[in-house]
């Protein structure tokens, strides 16, 4: 349910509070909801806290100004958003929780709510006056002057331009394609979007319009930059209907509010923080003793642990819940094959990663701590969390399968051939449907030439790579995965035109150019690595397919996600926010 409450305050607890209730199954081993609110928190409670204390900021600051947001308002605020986007609310809503995945309940709370809020408490700071709309509306809508440009890094350099360009304004294009160091200019003989009065700098925009038709503006600097422009024709300005003024009103007066909100919100938001007293207890262990249940303070309103888990629960409850089921998985069968994951295994595991990643240090050994550092840099992964998440399982999963991975010769050798031996060097159309094939393969032999069936590429392969570089494609190697292309490509000799080749829902058209020169020719200098890599190669791959197996099957219910609920919005006659 899209809900607009933002105080996290106390309430009865309900059956979903429970921490005893049940959310999951697996194997008939349940994974209760004080389980999922912990990792949840673990995971996810900084941030959700945080956004939670900004919340409680504005929500303090509504109720010292006696202000109320109502889930009526909230409704009517998105559904107004949904009609700019030209949709129904519904479909609106919808296509945020597929494109960026945020709730309904979530983009009310946390979004519009606040937006609203600030909307109110900012509310003498954001009017639009006559004066702003009006340039607005000739920003948009006025006379405009389409220039060209040349920006220069030097003064010097780009006076000379200049005096080269006002000799002869007809050389302007070709000096800005040739010298201009604004390369997306440069690329189209320095033309630039046309200006408008009103819609960026000043200086430039009084410089363009002071200018007739080819005429050229002095030097002018632009930051560290150099520029002059040349004018190549007024744009008159436009007329919108009256019908169409009220909503081109509107959408001009929204654009600067939200505009000038967005600056008086940060204000405000400075101002709150500025003179709030905000403790974070959660995560800091002494503060947490000191008060057992609270996640911050917040101008002495107290914050609870169990509602930012809540709150962790709502927005991330369902990728949690999954990790969980999978980690009750993998546990369940390390059990059932008597095998368990040591702190030693989890450091090898970390070293490996670290060398497979390319961070080793000159003596040859992994550099787990710059490795560590790197995982760590985005400021809200740990190192329990790495652990946990990423290291964990895929120990377990290693353990799991670490008996049943054998390397034969055959391997060894075939890993050789793919990786050193020689490969065939082809041109290739790639087709969608077999009667062109067949009609490209014709074409092809009745004029066996690199060039034709480089032409032949570039008018009717359908795949990117091909059809730009001429049929040009890499080098085809032995034991790649695609057998049938492989066998074709390796039986011909230089100038052969394959037969059609048939691989999914494509039909491939081959010519042969010749073949590589195999890079190590003694497979014992490479064997080492061979085996290092084919091993680490067939243990991921054994790997995934005992990770699927124990998936598939698994009796496993979930809970908590058939228990949510479809998404809608809130009615008129829900309680207002308090």
């Amino acid at each position: 349910m899209l809900s607009v409450c933002v105080a996290e305050s106390a309430r009865p607890l309900t059956a979903q509070d429970n921490a005893n209730d049940v959310v999951a199954v697996v194997n008939a081993d349940p994974i209760t909801r004080k389980t999922l609110s912990e990792e949840s928190l673990r995971r996810y409670g900084e941030d959700v806290l945080e956004n939670m204390v900004n919340r409680h900021l504005i929500l303090q600051a509504c109720k010292l100004q006696g202000i109320e947001v109502t889930s009526a308002e909230v409704r009517e605020e998105i559904a107004r958003v949904a009609q700019k986007f030209g949709l129904t609310m519904p479909a609106y809503l919808q296509l945020l929780q597929e494109e960026r995945d945020i709730a309904p309940d979530q983009y009310s709370r946390e979004i519009i709510w606040p937006m609203l809020a600030l909307r109110r408490l900012v509310a003498a700071k954001v009017l639009v006056s006559e004066n702003e709309f009006n340039q607005a509306f000739i920003a948009q809508f006025g006379e405009a002057v389409k220039c060209r440009l040349i920006m220069m890094a030097s003064r010097a350099d780009a006076d000379s331009l200049h005096l080269q360009a006002t000799q002869n304004p007809a050389s302007f294009a070709q000096l800005a394609k040739q010298y201009s160091e604004d390369e997306a200019s440069a690329s189209v003989g320095g033309l630039i979007p046309p200006i408008r009065r009103y819609s960026g700098d000043s200086r430039i925009e009084e410089a363009a319009f002071a200018l007739q038709d080819n005429e050229i503006s002095p030097v002018m600097q632009l930051g560290d930059q150099w520029i002059f422009m040349q004018a190549v024709r007024r744009i008159g300005a436009s007329t919108p209907s009256p019908q169409a003024m009220p909503s081109i009103r509107e959408q001009i007066t929204d654009r600067i509010r939200d505009q000038k909100m967005r600056g008086a919100a940060t204000e405000l938001f400075a101002q709150l923080q500025t003179e709030a007293q905000v403790v974070t207890v959660l995560g800091d262990a002494e503060k947490m003793q000191q008060h057992p249940g609270v996640a911050a303070i917040v101008n002495g309103q107290q914050v609870s642990i169990a509602s930012v888990s809540a709150e962790c629960v709502k927005r991330h409850g369902e990728e949690v819940l999954e990790g969980e089921i999978n980690r009750k998985l993998l546990t369940q069968a390390l059990r059932k094959a008597n095998k368990k994951v040591s702190d030693p295994d989890l450091q090898k595991e970390v070293e490996r990663a670290a060398i497979s990643f390319g961070y080793i240090r000159s003596d040859g050994k992994p550099d787990v701590n710059t490795w560590m550092e790197s995982i760590l840099s985005d400021g809200k992964t740990t190192e329990e969390l790495y652990i946990r998440d990423a290291v964990w399982p895929s120990v377990a999963v290693k353990k799991l399968v670490e008996e049943s991975v054998t390397l034969t010769e055959q391997d060894i050798q075939q890993g050789y051939e793919s990786a050193f031996g020689p490969r065939v060097e082809v041109l290739a159309v790639v087709l969608s449907d077999q009667r062109t094939a067949q009609k490209v393969w014709e074409m092809a032999r009745d004029n066996p030439t690199d060039q034709f069936f480089g032409q032949l590429a570039e008018q009717y392969s359908v795949e990117p790579v091909s059809a730009s570089n001429m049929g040009k494609v890499p080098p085809i190697r032995k034991h790649s995965g695609q057998l049938a292309i492989e066998r074709e490509a390796f039986e011909m000799k230089p100038g052969d035109l394959s037969g059609i080749v048939v691989t999914g829902d494509k039909y491939i058209v081959l010519r042969c150019q010749g073949y590589t020169e195999p890079v190590v020719t003694d497979i014992a200098a490479v064997r080492t690595e061979l085996i290092r890599d084919l091993t680490e190669t067939k243990t991921n791959l054994a790997m995934n397919a005992k990770f699927e197996e124990l998936k598939s099957s698994a009796e496993i219910d979930n809970f908590f996600v058939a228990a949510k609920e479809l998404p809608h919005v809130a009615r008129a006659s829900e309680p207002r926010a308090k």
